[in-house]
């Protein structure tokens, strides 16, 4: 493979990148480095660079048409070298860039981890499924052992802010829904006054992921059931734990199945092995007891699966600003799928 080189489409300046990597001793002077596009990533390039004994995974926010707030690089970065070396599996961060004038965006360098994400439905369906329940049980393990990490012990205190986190993710995602351009879609403002009416005390808070799933969790290649890395933290912030369950159920439910449709299919029923969602809730709950003595309270959780769902919408409609003048049949699509969301988190509230 040989090196890509600056003005290659969609790739960053490799030159530029080497200098930067160079200058704060990431890379080795002299090293021929190589960057090619990695699958995955959600909404946010990644890259693999190799140069020397360095393999690592660049990280970068799009180009062209993000929403607002989305795709916080830095935040990525500082919540996972805060997790370093507590019960949560991250990737190991080498380096971060505020300054986007090195490669035209702000970025961050990760060691690269070789591991199996199950981001499709194909490869869910190849695990045993003795292996795909005890990797769905590690996933819910997982998140109840983020909740259990106290954020102002590991150095998160600068994300505590004074306003309640329900109050403020509403009032982000008002905003994101705002930015998106999409055309007017009734059902997603409707959802919008029903969860503003019904904010839930958002009790002591935890780190909370902000967008977990089974497709942003890494398993060990030779432990399929062993959680790696957890992946994409972009969204990541100090809150209640049932912000995290309730974005867990959502992709587990009818949004995941209607968001992958167009990916294979969903994730959760191409094995009958991986839990129920009334099974993760369950593993969850007893990890948490475990971990911290706390006992999960549900009640609110219809109302961060149905916020969870209508976020997803909006990440949606968010691709029409990404996209360079999608065809009417894209759009019609992409806003197909909004409506759809938002029709889900509604029935939701209704539950």
């Amino acid at each position: 493979m040989t090196a890509v080189g600056p003005g290659a489409p969609g790739t960053p300046d490799v030159r530029a990148l080497t200098a930067w990597s160079v200058a704060c001793g990431v890379l080795a002077p002299g090293v021929e480095v190589r960057i090619e596009p990695l699958a995955g990533g959600s909404s946010n390039p990644t890259y693999r660079v190799r140069g020397g004994d360095a393999d690592l995974v660049l990280r970068t926010p799009p180009v062209r048409g993000g929403l607002p707030t989305a795709h916080d690089m830095d935040r990525e970065y500082r919540f996972q070298s805060a997790l370093a070396g507590s019960a949560v599996p991250v990737a190991p961060m080498v380096a971060s860039c505020a300054d986007p004038s090195v490669i035209g965006v702000p970025f961050y360098l990760m060691g690269r981890l070789d591991g199996v994400v199950h981001a499709r439905a194909e490869t869910v369906r190849d695990v045993p499924p003795d292996v795909a329940a005890a990797a769905g049980r590690a996933l819910a393990r997982t998140l109840a052992a983020l909740h259990a990490v106290d954020p102002l012990a590991v150095g998160l205190a600068s994300y505590a802010r004074p306003e309640p986190y329900p109050v403020r993710q509403l009032r982000r995602w008002r905003r994101q829904w705002a930015a998106s351009g999409a055309d007017p879609v009734p059902v997603v403002d409707r959802v919008m006054s029903v969860l503003s009416e019904r904010l839930p005390d958002a009790g002591a808070e935890r780190i909370v992921h902000g967008d977990y799933n089974l497709a942003n969790v890494m398993y060990e290649r030779d432990r399929p059931d062993r959680v790696l890395a957890v992946l994409d933290w972009e969204m990541a912030a100090l809150g209640p734990p049932a912000a995290d369950l309730g974005q867990l159920l959502a992709y587990w439910g009818p949004a995941g199945r209607l968001l992958f449709a167009e990916r294979g299919g969903h994730l959760p029923d191409a094995n009958p092995g991986l839990p129920s969602a009334g099974e993760l809730v369950a593993e969850y709950a007893e990890t948490a007891r475990r971990f911290a003595g706390n006992e999960l309270n549900i009640r609110h959780i219809p109302f961060w699966e149905a916020f969870a769902v209508i976020k997803l919408a909006i990440v949606c409609a968010g691709a029409l600003r990404r996209g360079a003048n999608p065809s009417g049949v894209r759009r019609a699509r992409i806003v197909s799928l909004v409506t759809g969301l938002a029709d889900i988190a509604q029935d939701t509230l209704k539950e």
